[in-house]
């Protein structure tokens, strides 16, 4: 059981963001959703790349057992992704708030339905 605690949590966070991104209105709590599923996606990389007992791997004869460094260095790129994703979607966040007065979903798409219903009216 605790052998796979690790994988336990990432699932959890998996499915907790995922959850969050599907179920909210709200654009800040869709990107903390994003967020976390990035989350559960970095641990679930990082946990199989570290080996117990394990060692840098440096050639040399007292070491037998190695970590793979390479889902670490993978995973140093994905959160420079991720960092520059969360600040792009907070960009887009904000744009929205000041061109719709609201980030909530629902009102935004019933705002546009309002514009196109208007749209396709025939002038008098």
């Amino acid at each position: 059981m605790f052998g796979h605690f690790s994988y336990i949590i990432t699932v959890f966070l998996m499915v907790a963001g995922l959850f969050i991104i599907i179920a909210r209105g709200n654009l800040i709590k869709k990107l903390v959703g994003l967020s976390i599923f990035q989350t559960s996606v970095y641990l679930l990389y990082i946990v199989p790349g570290k080996l117990v007992g394990g060692t840098a791997p440096i050639i040399s004869p007292q070491y037998t057992v190695y970590s793979n460094p390479l889902p670490h260095v993978l995973i140093l790129t994905a959160i420079v992704v991720g960092v520059a994703t969360l600040a792009l979607g907070l960009a887009l966040a904000v744009r929205i708030r000041e061109a719709y007065g609201t980030i909530e979903e629902d009102e935004i798409l019933a705002r546009d339905h309002v514009v196109v219903a208007a749209s396709h009216e025939e002038p008098v």
